[in-house]
């Protein structure tokens, strides 16, 4: 909870308008009530008044509450807030930004300047892209031991991190309404991964694959309780691997789509680049790719119980093959590559749990 004090507002103001600025009031709107701070984080305004340069002026600070309509988290508000900040001075009328900034873990207001960009700084990890070993065993024919026992150690990741559940039924159908609707998702991808036309998939497959998710956003509406940490997106680009002799000193990059959603996701997403690596010039995986697949679904199945994911898969892997099967991101799959991949993309729908074992009849 931030508690907002005349002394955090005061250096505030004074860094923003420069030295010798004072604050004089702040409180509720209207009356300057300073009962008006204790209430600013709920998400009341507050009125501030101050001297700057010999003048007085008054200015509204405001934070935005979450709620679950998609601000759960501070970087949704945080997006919001941005945005205002940035526009509202080009639209005739409309009340004018005089500052951004962020409330601290101290409860001080800690002001930005002008964004353009943000960025962040992460740490340096050793290690190669783990979908360099999944090129070597497609070119061999050949999985070892120890790539076998790679697949298992992210599989028990996977579990570990799985297993930390979270009560939020709002937060759950928000990722499947992101799921179908996100531009980096479903409608996203059938709008801009697909020319159009596009005859290998024309619109009216499109539009009868966006019917038939509609029906799995009603059925996921039953399976919120399995509301989980997830990576988001965990697929062979985004793991570091260092090597087939040490299959548990992987680490990973590029958590996505927040914090929290449905393991089969972070299931889906790994297991269905085995299933493209293995796609040796036809719709059907040679033997040691489909041992990969095969050793990361069991291990994953044996370590959490929850067969119940293999009711909840389908929109997910229907999502990653419409990824896999793009023809901007993979132009070189072919023909009959990519018409399985499409083939799975719409057949997985149709089963009310998925057929892991037998994954390639979902592309003839």
């Amino acid at each position: 909870m931030i508690e907002l004090t005349r002394q955090a507002l005061a250096a505030y103001l004074e860094e923003v308008h420069g030295p010798g600025t004072e604050l004089l009031a702040a409180g509720d709107i209207g009356s300057l009530d300073e009962a008006g701070m204790k209430r600013f984080g709920y998400g009341k305004p507050l009125l501030v008044r101050f001297r700057a340069g010999g003048t007085v002026q008054e200015a509204v600070v405001s934070v935005m509450k979450g709620d679950k309509y998609g601000h759960q988290f501070y970087w949704d508000r945080a997006a919001i807030l941005m945005f205002q900040h940035e526009t509202s001075g080009r639209l005739p009328r409309h009340v004018k930004s005089l500052g951004l900034g962020y409330v601290d873990e101290a409860s001080r207001l800690v002001p930005l300047g002008r964004p353009q960009e943000f960025f962040i700084v992460s740490e340096k990890l050793t290690g190669y892209d783990y979908f360099k070993d999944l090129e070597r065993i497609r070119n061999s024919g050949e999985a070892g031991a120890g790539d076998l026992e790679q697949a298992r150690a992210f599989a028990r990741w996977l579990a570990e991190v799985h297993a930390q559940k979270k009560a939020d039924p709002d937060l759950y159908f928000r990722r499947v309404r992101n799921l179908i609707g996100s531009s980096e998702c479903i409608m996203g991808l059938v709008d801009e991964a697909y020319p159009q036309p596009y005859p290998q998939f024309p619109a009216g497959r499109f539009a009868r694959l966006e019917k038939r998710v509609i029906d799995w956003r009603w059925k996921l509406k039953g399976y919120a309780h399995r509301l989980s940490a997830v990576h988001g997106d965990f697929h062979p680009w985004n793991v570091l691997v260092a090597g087939p002799g040490e299959p548990e000193a992987f680490r990973v990059l590029d958590r996505s789509r927040g914090e929290w959603g449905e393991p089969a996701d972070d299931l889906a997403t790994m297991a269905i680049n085995y299933v493209l690596f293995g796609l040796d010039g036809k719709a059907a995986l040679q033997p040691a790719l489909r041992g990969l697949y095969q050793a990361f679904f069991e291990e994953y199945l044996a370590r959490t119980g929850d067969d119940e994911v293999l009711e909840v898969i389908a929109p997910f892997f229907a999502f990653r093959g419409l990824v896999i099967a793009s023809p901007e991101w993979y132009p070189g799959h072919a023909p009959e590559v990519r018409r399985g991949l499409l083939n799975l993309v719409e057949n997985v729908l149709e089963d009310e749990t998925f057929a892991w074992q037998d994954v390639e009849s979902y592309m003839r």
